[in-house]
């Protein structure tokens, strides 16, 4: 059973308390208005259809054009997410080729908790993020076999990979891992 998960900060503050010694986060609320959450989850569900569709779209070898097609318009949509909602929305990684999206320490205590529970496919936390309290919604980011094209094993990396992204580490995956985490930030108001 695939499910979504609100956890509050009593929870995640108990846990992450324990690995990083972060502050509690306010606690009064205890979750996003029911609309937000449709919304984010719903904008969420959209763009990893978006990627799923044309990840399918890659056949035999892949080159620059493939970025181009595949991860160029996902990272627009991304963009154009974030600037009409007014909330932050990354894809970020543990194995990352941009480095600008490595998991920061909360994210990557629901990457570890979500590699370790497959069937959690999304999950909201109450979160803190630049002195702002919010709501911070986590989905997971699945490795299809067309993403190996790109993401497969390090020496079968496209040469335009290896040229582009000399500190990669986003490969050696295989079809349904785990490959990162959409994460929405949305500071109450």
């Amino acid at each position: 059973m695939i499910r979504h998960v609100v956890i509050t900060t009593g929870l995640l503050v108990a846990v992450t308390a324990v690995m990083y010694s972060t502050a509690p986060v306010d606690q009064s609320a205890a979750r996003p208005d029911a609309d937000v959450m449709s919304r984010v989850v719903a904008e969420v569900e959209g763009l990893d259809a978006m990627r799923s569709g044309l990840a399918s779209s890659i056949s035999g070898e892949a080159d620059g054009a493939t970025f181009g097609e595949v991860c160029g318009p996902v990272g627009a949509r991304v963009k154009g997410f974030a600037e009409e909602s007014g909330w932050e929305i990354r894809q970020l990684a543990l194995k990352n080729r941009n480095p600008n999206n490595r998991l920061d320490p909360e994210a990557l205590l629901i990457y570890r908790m979500m590699d370790d529970t497959p069937e959690v496919m999304g999950l909201w936390v109450r979160a803190e993020q630049d002195g702002q309290p919010g709501f911070r919604y986590y989905r997971r980011i699945i490795v299809e076999g067309s993403c190996l094209a790109c993401h497969g094993a390090r020496e079968r990396r496209p040469q335009f990979v290896k040229d582009g992204y000399p500190d990669d580490r986003a490969y050696g995956f295989e079809a349904g891992d785990l490959r990162g985490v959409y994460s929405v930030f949305i500071a109450d108001e």
